[in-house]
């Protein structure tokens, strides 16, 4: 790589391609593989754990004093108070996985005091390499990244992805769809959001959506999409996205008109650790512009989330009969971070 990297970002590589290694090796034999059911349509296999055992190796053995926040073993390693906070999934796309459909990534983000500085996100069957640190840009591989710069929907290519677990409500998600489908080019769901998001950063896409997302799908890629010039936030335009299980992000005319569509289909959750944490709890105010990448301490996402629990939407939930006007403020530059990286 051509540019000096930050060393932080550097341990982060070498631990995502250590990962990928593992699972490159295991996608030779796929027959091989032990596939366990987390809950209905949601797996998880043995190199799920081996890739995630072997990044926190890695990570902890150069940064001993940092937290660890996974999606296979949740918050179990690491420091419990760090400032750090490492945000991985060893695998996002496991189910590709398991049939051999290459679209798979290794996800690695660090949180210093709430806000992501490093991230990477490893594709080992293309041997792609995003990676972003907060205010020197994005990349992939030695290419600096740009959002596309298209302003139309209906010359807009837009990622999604379905609703695939139990309790999720799938008629809300459906209106959704042909709400965004009537408007834009084409809709894809390749299966990894970890990819999705550094494919808006990439320009590759125009903007992306989706409902029930967990911290370690979006992180890294959060910070790829705003180093690559792009908004990211939940479905009201507010950047308190990251535990909200809703997000919605693009170039940022693509990613106005995507808020306005989606904005009466929101269902964020009012996190009771986010009040009874406020003194460490992230969260944006109501009017605040999505200018992306601050996500809540580990404390107030385990509570969020039950770390790895996917909270049901129930079928009674109203289902928005029409539109509401939502207006999208232009996103300031993010302030000159003086955070020790």
């Amino acid at each position: 790589m051509s540019q000096a990297l930050h060393p932080m970002l550097n341990i982060a590589i070498k631990a995502a391609r250590a990962a990928g290694s593992i699972i490159n090796r295991a996608s030779l034999d796929l027959d091989l593989l032990t596939v366990s059911s987390k809950a209905p349509n949601d797996f998880v296999t043995e190199v799920d754990q081996a890739a995630e055992r072997a990044i926190i190796e890695v990570l902890l053995s150069a940064y001993p004093g940092h937290g660890i926040l996974a999606e296979e073993s949740g918050s179990e390693h690491g420091a419990k108070d760090s400032d750090y906070l490492w945000i991985i999934d060893p695998l996002d796309g496991t189910t590709n996985f398991i049939h051999g459909f290459p679209v798979y990534a290794v996800s690695i983000a660090l949180a210093f005091r709430g806000q992501v500085q490093q991230a990477v996100v490893y594709d080992p069957t293309r041997n792609d390499l995003f990676y972003a640190s907060k205010g020197r840009g994005a990349f992939l591989n030695d290419k600096r990244l740009r959002v596309s710069k298209r302003i139309r929907m209906s010359e807009a290519l837009i990622g999604t992805g379905f609703p695939f677990r139990k309790g999720d409500n799938f008629r809300r998600y459906v209106q959704m769809f042909e709400a965004v489908m009537q408007n834009c080019a084409g809709l894809r769901r390749p299966g990894a959001a970890a990819l999705d998001l550094c494919y808006v950063a990439a320009g590759y896409y125009d903007g992306f959506f989706e409902t029930g997302l967990s911290p370690w799908d979006i992180a890294a890629g959060s910070l790829m999409i705003t180093e690559a010039g792009g908004l990211i936030g939940n479905f009201t335009g507010e950047a308190d996205f990251m535990y909200q299980r809703e997000v919605v992000a693009g170039n940022p005319k693509i990613y106005g008109q995507l808020v306005q569509t989606l904005a009466p289909y929101t269902r964020v959750i009012k996190a009771d650790a986010a009040s009874a944490n406020s003194a460490r709890a992230v969260a944006a105010p109501a009017d605040s512009a999505a200018t992306g990448t601050e996500l809540s301490p580990e404390s107030a996402l385990s509570a969020a989330l039950g770390v790895g629990d996917v909270p049901a939407e129930t079928p009674q939930e109203a289902i928005p009969e029409k539109k509401k006007a939502v207006r999208i403020r232009k996103a300031d530059m993010p302030p000159k971070d003086d955070a020790p990286f």
